[in-house]
């Protein structure tokens, strides 16, 4: 059956105050030969055509992203420097134009797209790239012209957060402090693993990294996982209480006959990131509770507050070696499962945390404990939830902990703050771990206790 040929995609040229000018080839030449302020370089005059046949950014589908308030708009960079969106085919000239469209979509009040700062190619800043670009050609040029675009985008995207705050306010007279700010959620865009090359040390650790799946590098997942209600509900729990960023381990066993790793326990760590003198107190006190309990250390948890629930570049390195430990000198395998949290994501689905299991595949040439040239691949692990019968002792105790670890915290999340106009972060916090509920409806009866101290806290 054939199919009908497809429509000529819509130009877009639209790109509102900010929008750059086309320029021919003797004038791209200019740009290169011109030196000083006073040549034809200017803010507009930098366009993806010059980067492109410079070499600083190369044309690939999906190659740009632009985040606003909570909304994500991927587009791939054509050959001759224009922008193709992917969800309705629309062409547009320039980031600027692309980046106003959108935007305007979000918020019809929206004047202009500030595109440089606005748009990415494969996780950095466009503007990034202009700079780049001037330091080479016109190294005399005012850096300005590049840097005010970045910084009228960082203010409108603040007041616009403000006006959003300002709104909600009204719409619920006598509430304080309404709305958790979803600015921070914009500034950590995921790119494809296939984008990211050589390692290298200039690139922001923090670049999160889209998951693959085992299928799409030809490899089967070599072991089963399953995981308790109570281990989920748990590490859930540790992840909402903070602002900052949490980790704890995961204990469990491991069957070589029927290669299913199974995860029975958290085991939160009280202790901030950067306190290196009590990490090493606190570990030792995790390694002699699974001593106790006859469990054996199987994987680590670690949240992201407020962004998407996938692994950094950090978190890869941190999982590559996690998993080499694990597997010790002997070459035995034992898998080490990575678990992501993210609580407060605004791209989440409905009030429950986004968890994300994965682990890492080592490139073709890891052969010793020395860092290889290329990342580790990232991959989804498909897991089977398990529902406890009851919820434990040991897991309410560890709650109760908790609480008191961070009671005087300066990140303690305010529960009485809404997460949106309708729903309390404690009404947030009470959804997202129902998902994980034991079969006894006992369980809401008890974490009422624990809710409760939470609330007397704030």
């Amino acid at each position: 059956m054939g199919s009908e040929p497809p429509s000529s995609p819509q130009v877009v040229e639209d790109g509102g105050e900010e929008d750059e000018e086309e320029l021919s080839g003797g004038e791209e030449a200019d740009l290169r030969s011109s030196s000083g302020r006073g040549s034809l370089l200017t803010r507009r005059g930098i366009t993806l055509r010059v980067l492109l046949k410079d070499g600083l950014v190369e044309p690939g589908d999906g190659a740009l992203a632009i985040h606003y308030l909570g909304k994500n708009f991927i587009g791939d960079l054509l050959n001759d420097g224009k922008i193709r969106w992917v969800e309705t085919g629309q062409i547009f000239n320039s980031p600027s134009a692309w980046a106003t469209h959108c935007k305007r979509l979000v918020n019809p009040a929206k004047k202009s797209g500030c595109g440089w700062a606005s748009v990415r190619y494969r996780g950095q800043k466009l503007v990034q790239y202009k700079t780049t670009w001037l330091h080479k050609y016109q190294p005399s040029a005012d850096m300005s012209l590049v840097s005010e675009e970045d910084d009228d985008e960082d203010e409108e995207e603040g007041k616009t957060a403000v006006q959003a705050d300002e709104k909600n306010k009204n719409n619920k007279p006598g509430l304080h402090d309404v709305v958790v700010s979803r600015r921070a959620d914009r500034e950590r865009i995921p790119v494809r693993y296939c984008s990211l090359g050589t390692r290298d040390a200039a690139r922001d650790p923090h670049t999160l990294v889209e998951l693959s799946a085992f299928s799409a590098i030809n490899r089967f997942q070599p072991f089963n996982v399953a995981v308790s209600s109570n281990v989920l509900l748990l590490m859930d729990f540790h992840c909402h209480l903070t602002t900052s960023e949490v980790v704890g381990y995961l204990g469990g066993r491991w069957d070589t006959n029927t290669q299913l790793l199974t995860v029975l326990r958290a085991f939160p760590c009280r202790t901030r990131l950067a306190d290196r003198d009590s990490a090493s107190a606190v570990e030792e006190e995790i390694c002699q509770n699974l001593f106790m309990r006859g469990l054996s250390l199987v994987g680590w948890y670690h949240s992201h507050p407020r962004g998407p629930a996938l692994p950094s570049l950090q978190d890869i390195d941190s999982q590559m070696d996690h998993q080499l430990r694990l597997q010790g000198s002997n070459n035995g395998f034992q898998p080490c499962l990575g678990i992501i949290c993210g609580p407060y994501y605004h791209g989440n689905q409905g009030v429950a945390s986004t968890i994300t299991p994965f682990w890492v595949v080592p490139p073709p040439e890891v052969r010793t404990w020395q860092r290889p040239n290329d990342y580790g691949i990232p991959v989804a692990v498909e897991v089977t939830y398990v529902q406890d019968n009851f919820l434990t002792s040991d897991v309410l105790n560890e709650m109760m902990l908790l609480v008191d670890y961070y009671r005087t915290a300066p990140d303690l999340v305010q529960f009485s703050q809404y997460w949106c106009p309708d729903t309390t972060m404690m009404d947030k916090i009470k959804g997202s771990l129902s998902c994980h509920a034991p079969k006894d409806q006992a369980y809401s009866q008890i974490l009422e206790h624990v809710y409760s101290q939470l609330s007397s806290i704030n």
